[in-house]
């Protein structure tokens, strides 16, 4: 019988960086199986009762502050204490190849370092769950996220229609023009006008200037004699 894959992310000690654990979880989750996150901080007492609560089937951690040949050897000897040793203990974090190698052979499944595809962890759990449980139980692998997004979303709309609307919204907007203003009077006209009207009462006042000028001579020389 069929079932889903239940896992356990845990992160132990007092490392704080959880995002690479998150990523995993995200991943294991579109991969089909049920993920339970303990969240930041927990002491392995926490995440093997929390593993014997909700019955999973494989214990991952994450561990990326250098504790890892002290952590994974005390929630391995909870788990044989909780009879829940049967169940495969697994995780990732800056591990070099000798721990891995020295943990391997205490009874951790194999670690997962900085940069791994989460293809790979996801066909390890799953390779893991048919040699336990049988061929027959393992869950289909469901479509990629894209995958599902676009049958949720149904067809795509045609491009031809687009036709259709660009005509609509030209027929519409013909009315919508503005009718013809009529032409303002142009201003260079009125300021020529305008500049050509002072000089009249100029050339007047020049006239009567030169008209007196004589005037005023004879005035003079009539005083002189």
């Amino acid at each position: 019988m069929q079932r889903k894959i239940r896992v356990l992310v845990g992160k132990p000690g007092l490392d704080g960086h959880d995002r690479g654990a998150k990523v995993v979880a995200a991943a294991l989750r579109d991969a089909g199986m049920e993920v339970i996150y303990t969240g930041l901080h927990q002491t392995p007492e926490q995440i093997v009762e929390a593993a014997v609560q909700e019955d999973v089937d494989l214990v991952a951690l994450s561990i990326l502050s250098g504790a890892h040949m002290t952590l994974f050897p005390e929630v391995l000897h909870l788990m044989r204490e909780r009879r829940i040793g049967d169940r495969l203990l697994t995780g990732g974090g800056i591990v070099p190849a000798e721990d891995m190698q020295t943990l391997a052979q205490q009874g951790v499944g194999r670690l997962f370092g900085p940069g791994s595809s989460t293809q790979d962890i996801v066909h390890y759990i799953r390779e893991w769950f048919a040699e336990r449980h049988g061929a027959a139980a393992l869950p289909p692998l469901p479509p990629p996220p894209a995958a599902r997004a676009l049958e949720f979303a149904g067809p795509s709309p045609r491009p031809a229609s687009a036709a259709p609307r660009r005509a609509a919204a030209s027929a519409t907007s013909a009315p919508r023009k503005a009718a013809p203003r009529r032409p303002a009077p142009k201003r260079g006209a009125t300021s020529a006008r305008s500049a050509k009207a002072p000089p009249a009462p100029r050339r007047a006042a020049a006239k009567k200037s030169a008209a007196s000028r004589p005037a005023r001579a004879r005035g003079k020389a009539a005083r002189r004699g």
